[in-house]
């Protein structure tokens, strides 16, 4: 689906059950959106759980306090379930007898303690998931051994980056297949009846004793001084003799919990351990660790007797055979819905049909002549992106200024961290990048999440987009949010990219939320050009715009000097969103007039940019580079002298994606627009000549000549450069044994780095000098496509370079995305090249695909965040692209 196309989208056969529930889903507040997996895989560690003077998350609150202290802002835990506000909550809890506490919620290594950064050290995969959640099925695999948790702190510590990170498969925890593969399943009978089933098969090759855990508890929103009532769940006696909980909160109203049995129900309250988590008396005498002391340490002291504001229910077994299956079940009911004798009677029939619902689903939603293989990837890439949406809770203006009950904030958080967005206030349910590493939104990681979620369920898709620009989350400046460790740092401009790919995969027929978005985008269009064009010159400094460590310095911190560097990356994506704006601004003005003179608008704001990239400075300088064909960033000192930053990376290949092919329909249906272009044709030909490309197909827009466009590609296909078995890779390989860059009398040497980050600098443990990152990917194949519809129809290029083979640009776009896709298809040794290199082998392990942050960029490992179904999931809606 290219950014230019016209042709319809989506198909008018008889809709599924899964498509009926999201036909009565239009909004956020409708009932089928009301429980969902909406709970954090990490709380602990977080931006807004930080109360510091000096910011350091990770140590103000670290994971060895999260058993005990109350989180401020949301909750976490395995595979968790709530409603979307976070007010009572679901989650798996399980112990094998020898870990020093339940496992409650997934371990994880601080950034400071990693020595690739923070990492998760566990195992799990999302397995399905519908839109709705009326079906969700995720797998944790829990060791039979004590869990490692000292010795993965210390070793990693001892490491370096020059070494590989230490991951729980290493330890030898796992060998054997001694864990327990621990499923759990969320089916829904109607959108406030949720069926829970947890499944623990015993893999191992002796009998293993294990206990599992539900445990269902309110978020704490009483402890803080805003809202004193406390919400309660108490013991009740549920049908057939089985235990059951009331839970009663004051918005949510009443709900039952029945167990599928007579398990023993442990109460406490969500409360702060004081002793346990800041070595200081008082607070409740009956805190949130009450459960773990009394099962693990044989210590009931601290539990509550019939009542409270967390429970769990207790299963024991002494020993599951090898190979044998043990189950727990649960029911989710409003109270006023007390169903007959057994609630258990239709429990796997719900299932069934869910998980047959499901498969209807996505038979609909992937284009039918899909492989097996490539469905799997989908279906699964598509579930990642589901359980990682969260509940995403965070008002910036209470953070700063402290809560009633809690001691005044130190002076140095009124100036510190977000205090120039105080008008933030979330309270909404996000696509999250990653469900450990990024526990919360990142705006450019969230616009690709939602073109792949536009396959499913492109209402949510949408609501994410026009989240991002409502008035509480956008900056009155018109800057849209980029991350919570600084809201006010630098995202490229994809949004306008996103929402235009959003509604086109939508069939093209939702105008009000092109609208609704495009409207504000506007704002943000002009914080661009009024904050990060320093001279007014067209040309744009962006800092690191996503990709951290690209350059040889900091592009994110002012130059010493008071040089300054223009960025053919920044000014490429502000070429890119003048031409996405500019194909908005036509699709609104050919049924609303009023968005003609817009449409002129953002050709103008092209033109200029294009015309700055080919000569500026008072040595006219370019952006591009004729001897090496190529795109550069420029350097300019304070004398306005300039030096070429001359490294080729996804720097230099970014103004690829600023192309855009104009309709037919334009000319006769905008006067405004095509009298002024007609105006500068005859006022400025050379200028039109340079930037629109008459085809036999619709005129393209672009920064690049059709000479430039085949010398670029050249070095994109080219697998000694770009090119790599699994995609583009960020940097040149032609760089493997290092290149010295002579920058104002400084000799910076850099080299290609396929995989993890040799240093912490310009952006920890993240690494553009090398690995293939799917996103941009994405976007260069999306351009390439686009090249093809107008442009380049004709063209035929080598691919790779040098091989001899020639072959139409679209063609190659479909290689190059056909590769990203290889990444996660199990290659003739048993292996996903996907698979970090830690994932053992063997039929359980290689079953389940992992979706990483990025890839290495010669093998295709894995790296990085290890559950990325956020933009990764990108390769679910390659696997979707189809051909109307």
């Amino acid at each position: 689906m290219t950014a230019s196309s016209d042709r319809p989208s989506g198909t008018a056969s008889e809709p599924t059950p899964e498509h009926q529930r999201l036909a009565e889903s239009p909004d956020p507040g409708s009932p089928w959106r009301l429980w969902g997996p909406y709970v954090a895989g990490r709380q602990w560690g977080t931006v807004r759980e930080d109360y510091s003077a000096n910011g350091d998350a990770w140590a103000a609150f670290p994971f060895e306090q999260s058993h005990a202290r109350a989180y401020r802002w949301g909750e976490d835990g395995i595979a968790g379930l709530c409603d979307r506000y976070g007010f009572l909550n679901l989650g798996m809890a399980v112990w094998n007898e020898r870990d020093d506490r339940l496992k409650e919620r997934l371990f994880g290594l601080t950034n400071p303690q990693g020595n690739h950064g923070e990492d998760v050290k566990e195992y799990w995969w999302h397995l399905d998931a519908t839109p709705t959640h009326s079906w969700a099925q995720s797998l944790y695999r829990y060791p039979q051994s004590a869990y490692p948790y000292d010795y993965l702190v210390a070793e990693s510590a001892r490491r370096d980056r020059s070494q590989e990170e230490l991951e729980l498969a290493d330890t030898g925890i796992l060998e054997g297949d001694r864990f327990f593969d621990i499923v759990i399943t969320h089916a829904k009978a109607a959108p406030d009846d949720v069926l829970i089933d947890i499944s623990a098969t015993n893999h191992g090759a002796d009998p293993a004793p294990l206990h599992l855990l539900p445990h269902v508890w309110f978020r704490n929103t009483w402890s803080w001084g805003r809202d004193d009532r406390v919400p309660r769940l108490r013991q009740l006696q549920g049908p057939g003799g089985r235990s059951a909980l009331l839970a009663e909160h004051g918005y949510l109203g009443r709900y039952r919990v029945v167990a599928d049995g007579d398990p023993r129900i442990l109460f406490c309250d969500n409360e702060t351990n004081m002793q346990r988590a800041f070595g200081q008396a008082g607070g409740s005498p009956h805190p949130k660790d009450a459960i773990n002391a009394a099962v693990v340490d044989g210590d009931s002291s601290l539990l509550r007797p019939a009542y409270g504001t967390k429970a769990a229910f207790w299963w024991h077994w002494e020993a599951v055979p090898p190979g044998e299956t043990v189950t727990v079940r649960l029911r989710l009911t409003r109270d006023a819905d007390v169903r007959g004798e057994d609630p258990f009677a239709d429990f796997a029939d719900i299932c069934i049909n869910r998980r047959d619902e499901a498969d209807a689903f996505y038979g609909r939603v992937i284009p039918e002549e899909t492989s097996a293989e490539d469905i799997l990837i989908a279906r699964r890439a598509f579930a990642g992106m589901l359980w990682c949406k969260q509940v995403y809770r965070y008002d910036v203006r209470q953070w700063l200024e402290g809560d009633p009950t809690g001691p005044p904030p130190p002076s140095a958080r009124l100036r510190g961290r977000n205090s120039r967005w105080r008008h933030l206030a979330l309270a909404d349910v996000i696509s999250m990048p990653d469900e450990w590493e990024y526990p919360w939104f990142a705006a450019w990681d969230l616009a690709f999440h939602c073109v792949a979620l536009a396959h499913i369920d492109p209402a949510f898709a949408k609501d994410q987009l026009t989240l991002m620009c409502r008035e509480w989350a956008m900056h009155p400046n018109g800057q849209l949010p980029a991350y919570e460790w600084d809201f006010g740092d630098v995202n490229p401009p994809v949004h306008p990219w996103a929402a235009w790919l959003v509604y086109r995969i939508d069939g093209s027929r939702d105008r009000e939320f092109l609208t609704r978005v495009f409207t504000k985008l506007l704002f943000c269009f002009g914080w661009w050009v009024n904050r990060k064009d320093a001279d007014g010159s067209n040309l744009f400094e962006g800092g690191f715009l996503g990709m951290d460590n690209v350059g040889p310095f900091d592009r994110s911190a002012r130059l010493p000097d008071g040089s300054r560097l223009e960025q053919s990356d920044a000014t490429s994506w502000m070429a890119f969103n003048s031409l996405v704006m500019l194909r908005i601004s036509w699709e609104l003005a050919r049924h609303d007039r009023a968005f003609d003179e817009v449409a002129t608008k953002f050709f103008e704001h092209f033109l200029a940019i294009a015309e700055a990239m080919e000569t500026f400075g008072s040595d006219n300088v370019a952006l591009w580079d004729e001897e090496d064909g190529f795109f550069y960033d420029v350097l300019v000192a304070p004398d306005s002298t300039t030096s070429k930053v001359r490294l080729r990376s996804m720097v230099g290949l970014l103004p690829l994606i600023a192309v855009t092919t104009m309709p037919e329909w334009v000319d006769a249906s905008l006067p405004d627009f095509t009298g002024h272009r007609e105006w500068l044709r005859a006022r400025r030909p050379e200028l039109l000549d340079a930037l629109i490309h008459v085809s036999d197909a619709d005129d393209t827009l672009s920064v690049l000549t059709p000479d430039r466009l085949v010398r670029l590609v050249r070095r994109l296909v080219d697998e000694e450069e770009f090119l790599s078995p699994y995609g583009i890779r960020s940097m040149s390989a032609a760089y493997r044994d290092g290149v010295t860059l002579n920058l104002q009398g400084a000799d910076l040497v850099m080299t290609y780095e396929p995989g993890e980050s040799d240093s912490a600098l310009f952006g920890g443990n993240s690494n553009w000098r090398g690995p293939v990152w799917m996103p941009v990917n994405v976007l260069l194949t999306d351009a390439l496509r686009t090249y093809a519809a107008g442009m380049g129809a004709d063209l035929q290029i080598e691919f790779p370079t040098d091989a001899g083979q020639f072959r139409g640009i679209g063609d190659a776009a479909a290689e190059i995305d056909s590769r990203l896709v290889g990444l996660f298809r199990i290659g003739a040794d048993g292996r996903r090249p996907s698979d970090p290199r830690h994932v053992p082998t063997g039929p359980l392990w290689q079953a389940h695909p992992t979706f990483s942050e990025y890839f290495h960029g010669d093998t295709g490992a894995g790296l990085g965040a290890s559950h990325q179904t956020g933009w990764t999931a990108l390769v679910a809606h390659l696997i979707c692209l189809r051909e109307d």
